[in-house]
Formats: C-alpha cells, sequence, structure tokens
C-alpha cells in the first residue's frame, strides 16, 4: 500500500494509502495543494473498468443503474444515467443555514479525494484529477451548517462540493471572494466534470466532513491541554499553593499515561519558582490544595487519553475507503454500511465532555484569584484599587458563561437519532452534528484557559518581589509583551482577553513556556 509523501513543490501527493493528519491541517488550514499519484490514478482507471462494465449490464446495480436510497428499486435506463448522477447531486446539495468554515470544506475535499484515489469508488481518472485541481486552485465550495445526520456519509456537505465540481453552486476563491462556480472554475482552466455512472454518489458517500473536523480538533486539543498545564502550573504558582502532589512517584501509584504527562509538565513548568520556594518551609501549613489545583494532573490526563483514543479512531478512519456501493479489490461491487458514522460521532462527543471539564476546572482556577479568601493574601478580585476598580470581576463571568454553554455541548448529538429516506435510513449517526459542536467547544476551552492565563499572569506580578519559576514568569512576560500591562487601574478587558486568546490559539503561550525550559519537552 502506497503512503501520502510530498512533492518537490511542497504539495501533498494523494496515494492509495492513508493521509498523514499533519497533511489533513496543511491542506485546510494552510491552502497546500495536492496531486494524485501515478499509483492511485492506476488504481482509479482499474475500478472504473468494472464500474463500465457493469453500466452495460442488463441487471440492476445501485448506484450505477438504480435510484437511490428509498428509491433504490427503480431501474434507470441508460440514456436517463446522466441525468441520474446530475439529479442526486442537486437534490442532495439541499444544505441551509451559515457558511461552514473553509478549513472544514477543505478538509472534507481531501479525505474525500483520498478515498476516490484508493479505487474502491469507480470513479473515472478525469473526475478525481478534476477534484485535485479545485482543492490546488483554492477553490472552496459554499458549504452550509445543516444538511447532514452523519449516516450514507455527510451527504449535503458533500454534494455542495461535487455541485462546484459540475460548474454549479457557489465557490470562494482564495481570497475569501464568493464567485459562480462556473466562473470560478473557467478562470482557472478547469473543466466542469460531466458525471457519469456511480460518480455522483462516490462524491457524497463519506464521512469526510465529521473525519475532518475530528482531525482538526485533535490538532487544537493537543495545544491546548498542554496550554492547560501552563495555565495551571501559573495558577498554583500565584496561589501559593504546593507542587508536592506533583511527585512523580505518587503519579506512578495510578498509571494513567496522560496523567503521568501532566504531572511531568508541571513540575517543569514550576521548578525554580521564588514563589514556590518561599513556602516551602516548616512554618507553611499549606497540606493540601484544593481539587482545581491538586487535581490537575488527574484531570488534564484523562483528557489526554481521551484524545489518544479519539487519535486512534482518527486514524483507521484515515485508512478507510467509505462509499456504497464499493468496488472491492477483486473487482466485486458491494453494498456495505461503512459510511455510518458512529465511530466518529461517539469520539467527537467524547471529546467535548473531556473539553469541558478541563475548562471548568480551569474557570474554577481563575475564580479562586478573586475571592479574598481563597487567594491567600492577592487584592480583592485583582483590582488596583478594589471597590473603585473591579479587576478580573467579570473577566471571570466571561470564563463561567462559556464554561455553561460547554456543558450545553458536552450533551451528546451521537445518540439523537431521526429516521430518514422513508425508514430506509432509519439509524443515523448525527456525527456531523457532534462535530460541530466540538468545533464550538474547542473554541471556548481556549477561551477559558486564556482568561485564566491573563489572570494567573496579574497575580504572578501582584507576588513581587517574590519571583515566578523561569518558565511561567516566560509566559507572563509573553503576554506583557502582546500589549497587555500588568496589574494597576480597571481599564478595558475585552482587546487584553482576546489578545491572550490569540496567543492560546497560535501556541505562543506553550511556546513561551517552552523556551525557558532546558530539560523537559512540553508534551
Amino acid at each position: 500500500m502506497a503512503v501520502v509523501v510530498r512533492n518537490e513543490r511542497g504539495q501533498v501527493a494523494v496515494g492509495t494509502g492513508p493521509l498523514d493528519p499533519a497533511d489533513v491541517v496543511r491542506v485546510a488550514r494552510h491552502g497546500a495543494g495536492v496531486r494524485l499519484t501515478d499509483e492511485a490514478l492506476a488504481e482509479i482507471a482499474r475500478s472504473r473498468a468494472v464500474v463500465d462494465a457493469l453500466a452495460a449490464d442488463d441487471r440492476p446495480h445501485y448506484g450505477i443503474s438504480t435510484g437511490f436510497g428509498a428509491l433504490a428499486t427503480r431501474h434507470i435506463p441508460v440514456d436517463r444515467r446522466a441525468r441520474l448522477q446530475r439529479s442526486l447531486v442537486r437534490s442532495h446539495a439541499a444544505g441551509s443555514g451559515p457558511e461552514v468554515e473553509g478549513e472544514v470544506v477543505r478538509a472534507l475535499m481531501l479525505l474525500r479525494l483520498s478515498t476516490l484515489a484508493t479505487g474502491r469508488t469507480g470513479v473515472r481518472p478525469a473526475t478525481a484529477r478534476a477534484y485535485a485541481a479545485l482543492l490546488s486552485a483554492g477553490l472552496t465550495p459554499v458549504v452550509r451548517e445543516y444538511g447532514s445526520l452523519g449516516c450514507s456519509g455527510d451527504l449535503a456537505p458533500l454534494a455542495h462540493v461535487a455541485l462546484a465540481l459540475i460548474g454549479e453552486g457557489a465557490v470562494r476563491d482564495r481570497d475569501g471572494r464568493m464567485l459562480p462556480a462556473a466562473d470560478a472554475l473557467a478562470a482557472h482552466g478547469i473543466e466542469p466534470v460531466v458525471l457519469a455512472e456511480k460518480e455522483g454518489l462516490a462524491l457524497v458517500n463519506g464521512t469526510d466532513g465529521m473525519l475532518g473536523m475530528l482531525v482538526l480538533a485533535l490538532a487544537d486539543l493537543r495545544r491546548l491541554l498542554t496550554t492547560a498545564d501552563v495555565a495551571a502550573a501559573m495558577s498554583v504558582e500565584s496561589l501559593m499553593g504546593t507542587d508536592a502532589v506533583f511527585a512523580a512517584d505518587l503519579h506512578a501509584l495510578r498509571p494513567h499515561p496522560g496523567q503521568a504527562d501532566a504531572a511531568a509538565n508541571l513540575r517543569a513548568l514550576l521548578a525554580g519558582s521564588g514563589v514556590m520556594a518561599s513556602h516551602r518551609g516548616p512554618e507553611c501549613t499549606r497540606v493540601q490544595d484544593a481539587y482545581s489545583l491538586r487535581c490537575a494532573p488527574q484531570v488534564h490526563g484523562a483528557a489526554r487519553d481521551t484524545v489518544a483514543h479519539a487519535t486512534a479512531v482518527a486514524g483507521r478512519e484515515l485508512a478507510a475507503a467509505i462509499d456504497n456501493p464499493v468496488v472491492t479489490p477483486d473487482g466485486r461491487v458491494e453494498s456495505n454500511g461503512n459510511f455510518h458514522g458512529a465511530p466518529l460521532g461517539y469520539v467527537l462527543d467524547f471529546l467535548a465532555i473531556a473539553a469541558a471539564d478541563v475548562a471548568g476546572m480551569s474557570e474554577r482556577r481563575t475564580d479562586r484569584f478573586l475571592d479574598v479568601a481563597r487567594s491567600h493574601g492577592l487584592p480583592p478580585f485583582l483590582a488596583g484599587d478594589a471597590g473603585v476598580d473591579s479587576g478580573h470581576m467579570i473577566a471571570q463571568y466571561t470564563a463561567a458563561a462559556v464554561v455553561a454553554e460547554l456543558k450545553r455541548l458536552a450533551v451528546p448529538a451521537s445518540v439523537d437519532t431521526i429516521p430518514s429516506s422513508a425508514m430506509q435510513e432509519d439509524h443515523v449517526s448525527m456525527g456531523w452534528a457532534a462535530a460541530r459542536k466540538l468545533r464550538r467547544a474547542v473554541d471556548g476551552l481556549a477561551r477559558v484557559l486564556a482568561i485564566e492565563v491573563l489572570t494567573a499572569a496579574r497575580a504572578l506580578d501582584l507576588r513581587a518581589p517574590l519571583t515566578p519559576a523561569p518558565a511561567t514568569g516566560a509566559v507572563r512576560d509573553a503576554v506583557r509583551a502582546a500589549g497587555v500591562p500588568g496589574p494597576g487601574e480597571d481599564r478595558r478587558l475585552e482587546p487584553e482577553i482576546e489578545a491572550v486568546v490569540g496567543l492560546v490559539g497560535s501556541g505562543a503561550v506553550v511556546a513561551a513556556a517552552q523556551s525557558a525550559l532546558a530539560g523537559h519537552v512540553l508534551t
């Protein structure tokens, strides 16, 4: 089985093997182009010959000479089969609502192209080439929020992409301008595809949207969980907590790998802290910290292990060829149920639960800074002149509001099946809906962590002349360098929060902490 490689121009070459998740991110977020390998084109041609033979057969074959879904019993004569495929795409392009983000559409397109490249779908090489050309030209079809039930794949989203491929509907170019698909294709020298037997079905029948959103979310969550460790270290430090509970031998007693990684991060991040050293002596009466400080490795670690499980599921799906019917390697054309999104829907929901819980713990740490009964000597709400100033009081409100939303988003979508297609599709996955709410959950987690970092940075300043650890101090300095001043009288917090959200999202918070660590790589 071939693997995906990059050519000299930095494109992602799509072959018969699974895509690397990093390449999905490159194409989706960074506009990398694509090309089909010679091996993929040969395999596509081989399976197309099977479909062409069946197209000439008098017997009905699903997707080739029959209707679709509950209409599969209708035999379609040869002279109407081109119309059959075109009608499928037009009728299934029934999405509604706001536009889906361009990175999601590009991920969806790349993953559908990857399945086409396996040769299991029966499309023509020219159709696969045109699909690749659409991606490489930076033309992103307009896809709408609602329309997929996550069974028979992401039908409506994929149909909107297929619609652009045949020169209908709308696309956005690299500059974000919306154009009629026909005009955009012509401007880039791409001929609209006239669909042949089986091709319309092959273009719309996959789990590519929910898988694309899962791959992107996993990339984000890995960064955010490391950020959560950084934020927790800053909070433990500036709330005068103890780092004794992060000792390696204590965590070895409960051998969850994510927990061990989180505890190792916290130990490294707090090493060399003057704040921590100030209360290590026998006079310190702090025996146990609150759970939001003491149990950070357990919660962050459980989230890491959830990400690891979801990564394994995504890896298996990246190696899959999802279509119905499918052209098998030995030349059979068989109906199947591999398009059902349950494996993805479950882990998408699971990740939303983890994101909500990590955010909830972060918000509790933020809240401790603001209450004089729990902040160990910090001013009320970290205000410059408490009473005249409110400090970070309402920043905590914002974090709490986001956490409340994340709890609602943690309600699983994958258990909420609604039968469709005249009861032919009587159990669906809702995987697309699970993926959409996970995207909102990931964004919310980033915002809650940013508020904790912002608040902890102010608290570290208020602990002067005690000095922070090199790593936490580097993060505090990065916050200041981003244009967020230190403690003082009240000022607009919105731009400060958004500045730190940007640092969290770009990975700058983790990078700042890592720059001050000599012997430990944050994971």
